[in-house]
């Protein structure tokens, strides 16, 4: 396990290097200058220079490279642009939004996605499997900006029963943080819940038509007993790595939904940093979002041992 543990930690370090590199890379690769973003209608050339030099842009791109790394290890990704403020200040205002909507959405995702699963897997070939089947393909198909129009439309507008858009801090309120962000859950997880429900169900039917549980259930165990003991709990390793691989994209991915229900998360502070050539504050957003990924696929990992003893992770038996 220890060995296991500390390849991990290798692996993770080396993607989180190359995440590093890819970002100033990518960021840079943007078309437009952000010193003449930033300078706006009054471009004459002593100010461009001199904005030039306080961003670091004249430096070449390996100087501003270690400069970016050491700030990043830091906590330090420089300042704004366009505001002057600093970056990291904009991340903790801003990522605690999306962690939450990204925690609630799985969580909706798990639960729905879970259960109809495993009640398509036990119910196979009848009417139980056919409509889970169907609210899997509906969740699939249906865009998250037009469900999220649809439930603003009815449940906000129509019946009043959710606000159609703003924020409150948890710390501020957490009755109105909950209510504010339900029904853009609900919307984000409705996808999500489909993709788990088709693995659950896949997973499931696996471990139904295996030798052990053709054993447990010679052995008299109860039905439950034989779906929630065995054959759920050895499903669980595949639902594990969607969940986690979801997650990280939800952190990452949920700028749309946040841009409809007007939520000030990564999404906002994103699509405002590419079309601002807002450098820094790009750089950070992209940069912890790959962070969070990493550290959500190594926990992952970790996770397998627990849920099934029986996997050997690195020849070892866990």
């Amino acid at each position: 396990m220890r060995s296991y543990l500390l390849n991990r930690l290798w692996q993770s370090a080396l993607t989180l290097v190359l995440a590093t590199i890819v970002v100033f890379l990518g960021v840079r690769a943007l078309p437009g200058d952000p010193a003449l973003a930033f300078a706006g209608e009054e471009r004459d050339p002593a100010s461009l220079a001199a904005l030039r030099e306080r961003l670091g842009l004249d430096d070449s791109i390996i100087v501003q490279y270690g400069k970016f790394v050491l700030g990043a290890l830091q906590g330090d990704f420089g300042s704004s642009t366009r505001t002057g403020i600093p970056v990291s200040t904009m991340i903790a205002t801003a990522l605690p939004v999306t962690i939450e909507l990204s925690l609630l959405a799985m969580l909706v995702a798990v639960v729905l996605g879970v259960s109809t699963g495993v009640v398509a897997a036990v119910r196979r070939g009848r009417p139980a499997e056919w409509f889970a089947n169907g609210l899997a393909l509906l969740g699939l198909s249906v865009p998250n900006f037009w469900l999220g129009l649809i439930a603003i439309l009815y449940l906000s507008v129509g019946l009043g029963v959710f606000p159609a858009s703003g924020f409150v801090p948890l710390t501020q309120n957490p009755i109105d943080n909950l209510h504010h962000l339900v029904l853009p859950a609900l919307v984000l997880g409705t996808g999500i819940a489909a993709v788990v429900m088709r693995q659950t169900r896949s997973a499931m039917l696996d471990s139904l038509g295996a030798d052990y549980i053709r054993t447990a259930r010679a052995k008299g165990v109860s039905p439950r007993g034989v779906i929630g003991r065995h054959a759920l709990r050895n499903s669980l390793v595949v639902v594990t790595t969607i969940v986690g691989l979801q997650l990280g994209i939800l952190i990452s991915g949920a700028v749309v939904t946040e841009g409809i229900f007007s939520l000030p998360g990564f999404g906002k502070m994103t699509i405002d940093a590419v079309f601002q050539r807002d450098y820094p504050v790009l750089q950070g957003v992209v940069l912890v979002t790959a962070t969070a990924y990493i550290v959500i696929n190594f926990l992952v990992d970790l996770a397998y041992s627990l849920i099934d003893p029986r996997i050997r992770v690195a020849g070892e038996p866990a």
